[in-house]
């Protein structure tokens, strides 16, 4: 599965999503469907000035994530044993 890292990248550089449209005449709903990573399929000319305007490239915006990543923490067992609660001795 293809990740979009755009609200990772945009939080490195304390940039907001309103500043992405404005300097690049990207849509909001798009630049959304990219922050949010719910993208259908990626439109070569907004990867160019998403990349451009963010100084990286597609890899660094694009990653591949191997579903089977997205679910393996969810199956890793509790640790036994009585957690230590703050303030306990």
């Amino acid at each position: 599965m293809i990740s979009c890292r755009l609200s990772t990248i945009l939080g490195s550089k304390r940039l907001k999503v309103a500043d992405v449209c404005h300097a690049t005449g990207i849509a909001r709903a798009t630049v959304d469907r990219y922050y949010y990573d719910q993208v259908k399929s990626f439109d070569r000319e907004v990867l160019a000035k998403l990349c451009r305007y963010l100084n990286v490239k597609p890899g660094d915006l694009l990653v591949l994530v191997d579903q089977q990543d997205l679910f393996e923490s969810w199956e890793q067992p509790i640790p036994s044993g009585d957690p230590k609660i703050k303030g306990d001795v």
